[in-house]
């Protein structure tokens, strides 16, 4: 045994890989394993296999060393299959199990290599210190000390960034422009050490990666690099990423904070963004949350910093608001004049977003103005195969209006795949069409689809938003966010106005604070006014809620409801869900945990982002 290894273990503590059990058992560790050493490489996080009712199953070791229970004759550790999550992981998926209201298997599952690591090797490249030896990247030199505005002469300048992670412990709010692509943020990171960086898509983190491996820094990509991750060197990934072992974490950055992909979407639904925050406060490293719209959360985890307003004006696309309040609701359709010279004007790539789609959401007669709804005028009729169809399917019938007769109708508010039709015929030219869906890159000049467009584009000259007010009025609590989120992917996409980047959103609310907020290139708009309406109404980040659905919600939220002098509020049902609001997660999260689930299949989601 080498000097400073444990001894080897008697008894160790082991949670099974079975959800619904999320309870440990005590096992013993086979005396051929003392022998042969591999009792000595059992760690908190290793991955064994167990005999469990009958079966063989794998399991995660939680404790080692325990006291035996007298009078109980333990079976043994059946294998061990290799190296898993490291004992501040387990710990942090613990937390993370009562932060979500899941299981800690589910978060054992998520932080464990996907092929059998048996030790932690390798690094993709290092910087050679001149006797051949590693060199850790960017070590020595001092740091200037720097106020909370960061001068930034120019896109992807370095000056001011190293500042944001001079102190340990700290949490730092970026605020950035979209054209900024966050690699000087990205190196200052890897500077002090080994550091976990997170950004939204698996594009940006092998965009990242290369760029910190081309400075000499040990980089582990993912999962797929768990064992050099292991042996110590920089992550960069997506949401999982924050499960990574990280034996020396020296800083945090975690990139578009705001985007919603670094959500989980199966339960438990944990936010990357919260995770990664969890696990610098406990080993003191500073973190820096980055963004060019911060979310609430972000603004109240963090002291907030921002670049030079110049710098960031020209880090957004120009914008032209295309006010639609005087046009006809009918008649007008759904292009505003001067649209047509806009995207002519254009000269190269543009993106036109319009989150529906299909061909017709909703008709209107073109003679009298009468919606098509169905006989009873409850409910409205789309165009499909010919045909008037209530959007319930309750009713079809054909192409007339129910008023005046008339059998021609205008389709008010239109899907892509019409947009793509009567846009062409606008343009004069070919239209690409893309969706998350379907959809190809072509040659065409302009390409219209969902938001889809925004992240499937490389780039874009324009990006023109067609019927923004559906992201303005969506009934969704975080909608003025969320729409402003959507901009700024758009302003990215397009490139800063130096570059001639231009952003059109055609509206009938020019005034709406998140427009204003765009034409200005100041996020600080939106957050000012969200701020106030959420403290008001007790919203997140200045409370907690939680929504229960599944079969078995109704069963749990009865048990919920016998719990006496609880400091949670029950909403519903509504569509089979029920909301839980309480002032702070405490009281909510704890009720959640202590409930017992029912049989039926249940799903909780702590803090949703679209309710």
């Amino acid at each position: 045994m080498l000097a400073g290894d444990a001894p080897p273990v008697t008894v160790v503590r082991v949670l099974p890989d079975v959800v619904r059990l999320d309870r440990t058992f005590d096992y013993a560790v086979p005396e051929a394993w003392k022998a042969d050493g591999r009792a000595e490489r059992l760690r908190v996080g290793s991955i064994v296999r167990i005999t469990l009712g009958g079966r063989r199953l794998r399991g995660w070791v939680t404790e080692v060393g325990v006291d035996p229970p007298p009078d109980v004759e333990l079976q043994p550790l059946a294998q061990l299959t290799g190296m898993g999550p490291p004992a501040d992981v387990v710990s942090l998926a613990s937390w993370a199990a009562w932060r979500w209201a899941g299981s800690t298997v589910h978060l054992l599952r998520a932080s464990s290599p996907s092929r059998v690591v048996t030790h932690p090797f390798g690094t993709r490249t290092v910087a050679d210190g001149g006797d051949g030896s590693p060199q850790p990247y960017g070590q020595g030199g001092s740091r200037q000390e720097q106020s909370r505005h960061i001068a930034v002469a120019s896109e992807g300048s370095l000056q001011g960034y190293d500042g944001l992670f001079d102190r340990s412990g700290s949490v730092t709010t970026l605020r950035c422009p979209p054209a900024d692509n966050g690699t000087a943020v990205a190196r200052a990171a890897a500077r002090r050490g080994d550091s976990l960086i997170v950004v939204p898509t698996p594009a940006d983190a092998r965009r990242v990666a290369a760029d910190l491996e081309s400075q000499g820094v040990r980089v582990a990509l993912g999962f797929d690099d768990w064992a050099i991750a292991a042996a110590g060197a920089t992550v960069v990934g997506t949401l999982t990423a924050v499960w990574l072992p990280m034996p020396r974490l020296a800083a945090v950055a975690v990139f578009d904070e705001h985007a919603e992909s670094l959500q989980s979407e199966r339960a438990p639904t944990w936010h990357a963004r919260d995770v990664a925050l969890e696990r610098a406060r406990r080993v003191g490293a500073p973190a820096v949350l980055v963004s060019p719209v911060p979310t609430l959360e972000a603004l109240e985890a963090g002291e907030l910093w921002t670049v030079d307003r110049s710098a960031e004006r020209d880090g957004w696309p120009a914008v032209e608001v295309l006010d639609r309040r005087l046009d006809d609701p009918v008649r007008g359709g759904l292009f505003a004049e001067g649209l047509r010279d806009r995207l002519a004007a254009a000269g190269g790539k543009v993106a036109v977003v319009l989150n529906r789609k299909g061909r017709g959401r909703l008709l209107a007669c073109k003679t009298c103005g009468e919606l098509a709804r169905t006989s009873d005028g409850r409910v409205p009729m789309r165009l499909e195969d010919e045909e008037l169809v209530a959007a319930d399917g309750s009713e079809r019938r054909p192409v007339v209006c129910a008023e005046c007769g008339s059998t021609v109708l205008r389709i008010l508010r239109m899907g892509v795949t019409r947009a793509r039709e009567e846009l062409a015929a606008l343009v004069g030219e070919p239209v690409g069409e893309m969706t998350s869906e379907a959809g190809a890159l072509g040659q065409e000049r302009i390409v219209i689809g969902t938001e889809a467009v925004l992240w499937r584009l490389p780039s874009a000259t324009a990006v023109v938003f067609l019927d923004f007010d559906q992201e303005l009025l969506a009934p969704r609590q975080r909608a003025a966010e969320q729409a402003l989120a959507l901009l700024a992917r758009g302003a990215r996409l397009a490139g800063g106005r130096r570059n001639g980047g231009r952003l059109v959103i055609q509206t009938l609310q020019p005034d709406h604070p998140v427009v204003a907020a765009a034409v200005r290139a100041d996020p600080s708009i939106v957050a000012t006014v969200e701020q106030a309406r959420r403290r008001t109404l007790g919203l997140s980040p200045y409370g907690a809620q939680a929504r229960v659905s599944g079969p078995g919600a109704e069963a749990f939220i009865a048990a919920l409801r016998q719990d006496e002098g609880t400091e949670v509020s029950i909403r519903g049902p509504l569509d089979g869900n029920y909301l839980l609001r309480a002032r702070s997660h405490e009281p909510l999260l704890d009720l959640l945990a202590r409930t017992p689930r029912p049989a039926e299949r249940l799903r909780v989601e702590v803090d949703p982002l679209r309710v």
